[in-house]
């Protein structure tokens, strides 16, 4: 059975883009995470075995986490392994259980893209890498996702989720909590049973999101009681008569049993008497799932799409609206305020910058930039920095132009203020602008103390490009940078990749680095 042409047709006969709800068996995939019993085990410190634990609650798991930080408390405050962290986290501590909240979180940060590269599914994660999804749900610690993910929004926790007004789109939503915040865990019995108590809340928040968008379940058992809970009151706000709406937009990929062949089927999942109704996918391979998904992404990325939302929002509710029409190249919308008023929105012809007056022939910026990697195009060096560049420039200072002003013996700063040429927008940007804000935290708290090789071995291809203008210029060898972007050179073009932005600003770095001053 054709599972990815199925998935194609559901996923183009809704006007939503899919959502992607990850559990726990997402991050084991991936990044060879412990099951709640390995997980627990690793902190099993004060002699007592797991089974102890695990007896004493009954096989309750979250009560076991808090029988189990109860005796991790007293063991973390003494134990010489943990004395720098008992001076650097003390003051964070609340209760009994805030020490292994602290040093689950600690154990969560030393896992990233980079095992998940050297994992049995690094085709998967290159392809779920470059995925224009509108959003994620996940209950979830880890940071997988945000990598994955970076430039989407993260909401941490219910709390956060409810009191805030999410777009629906480029946005990660941290229902359990996240390992950058150890408070926001939901860990033991007592989180749970507080959680469940919202659980209605966080519902009805979700609600239209179930009913306009597929749901891609992935990491979770059809019966796992996070998502039953979940499904069950979300059942109860469309209520039963209504219950049809959800027909093919929940989708659950599991993998086989012993045996069983993949295989796409229409089921129901039974929950206190009420069918609701879900496609169920059985595969080993995730790659058909995820082809799917991106054969129907959108040709502007999620985050541009989000911030144009929170605008028209905050125009809605403001009592002053702005009266400014804004016309901004799609490289350089980074934050909603780069967006001011919205009338529309798209991949326009724009990248072909024209014939110069001259008859000098049309030239795309993506050719631009496939001469600046080949020095193939053989252009006419002062016809593209009178006519070409200039033109292209008033959309995005994302163009290449050192390596022409250099062939022609411009290689100062002085030189080229004689020489008259009208591109100060791309000359004497800062460039600290060819770094995105969005991956700032992410850089220092994780790659700062890598070279730009470790970089890109370590990371996804869309990551490392954000990452790596980061670093100082003395630690980025020209060559490497150039075979770099060589390698990934289709992902120039935003009909490729949602991450184009990011591949044309490490362009017009090595540019800048190779044949600037």
């Amino acid at each position: 059975m054709d599972i990815e042409n199925n998935l194609v047709e559901i996923f183009r006969s809704r006007s939503a883009g899919p959502f992607l709800f990850l559990g726990s068996g997402f991050s084991r995939r991936y990044l060879r995470l412990e099951d709640w019993k390995g997980l627990l085990s690793k902190f099993c410190v004060t002699g007592k075995p797991f089974e102890y634990y695990l007896s004493s609650a009954n096989g309750n798991y979250p009560k076991v986490a808090a029988l189990l930080a109860k005796d991790f408390n007293e063991h973390w405050w003494a134990a010489p392994e943990y004395e720098k962290s008992v001076e650097r986290f003390k003051s964070k501590i609340k209760d009994e259980t805030s020490a292994l909240r602290i040093e689950i979180c600690n154990y969560l940060a030393t896992l990233d893209q980079s095992k998940a590269k050297e994992s049995d599914y690094s085709e998967e994660v290159k392809l779920l890498a470059n995925l224009n999804v509108d959003g994620v749900i996940t209950t979830n610690w880890d940071m997988f996702i945000e990598q994955l993910f970076p430039e989407y929004k993260t909401y941490i926790g219910q709390e956060e989720l409810l009191f805030s007004n999410p777009q629906e789109i480029g946005e990660i939503y941290k229902i359990h909590g996240c390992s950058t915040n150890s408070d926001s865990l939901v860990l033991t019995d007592s989180d749970y049973n507080s959680f469940d108590q919202k659980n209605t809340y966080l519902a009805a928040k979700l609600i239209t999101l179930f009913v306009e968008h597929p749901v891609v379940f992935i990491g979770y058992s059809i019966s796992d009681e996070n998502i039953s809970s979940l499904l069950k009151a979300i059942s109860g706000c469309i209520g039963k008569d209504n219950i049809e709406q959800l027909r093919k937009n929940l989708i659950f990929v599991q993998r086989l049993s012993a045996g069983e062949e993949p295989n796409i089927s229409d089921t129901y999942l039974t929950i206190d008497g009420i069918q609701i109704p879900l496609v169920l996918v059985k595969t080993n391979d995730f790659l058909p799932v995820y082809k799917a998904i991106h054969s129907t992404k959108r040709k502007i990325p999620a985050r541009v799409l989000r911030y144009c939302k929170e605008q028209l929002y905050e125009l809605v509710q403001s009592s002053e609206p702005e009266k400014k029409i804004c016309v901004v190249d799609i490289d350089e919308i980074e934050t909603k305020d780069d967006v001011e008023f919205l009338v529309g929105v798209g991949v326009a012809q724009q990248d072909f910058v024209g014939p110069s007056p001259i008859g000098y022939a049309s030239v795309s910026k993506n050719e631009l930039f496939e001469d600046l990697l080949h020095e193939n195009k053989g252009y006419d060096c002062e016809q593209i920095l009178k006519h070409v560049a200039p033109k292209a420039c008033k959309s995005t200072p994302n163009i290449p132009v050192f390596m022409y002003l250099n062939k022609l013996g411009i290689a100062s700063e002085e030189a080229y203020r004689e020489s008259g040429y009208q591109i100060d927008k791309v000359v004497f940007r800062d460039v600290k602008k060819l770094r995105m804000d969005t991956y700032k935290k992410p850089y220092f708290r994780n790659y700062r103390h890598m070279n730009m090789d470790q970089i890109i071995e370590a990371c996804t291809p869309e990551n490392a490009a954000a990452y790596i203008p980061f670093l100082s210029a003395e630690k980025i060898d020209t060559e490497t940078l150039r075979q770099f972007l060589i390698d990934n050179e289709e992902k120039f073009d935003y009909g490729v990749s949602n991450y184009a932005s990011s591949f044309r600003k490490l362009a017009a770095l090595y540019d800048r680095l190779k044949w600037g001053w």
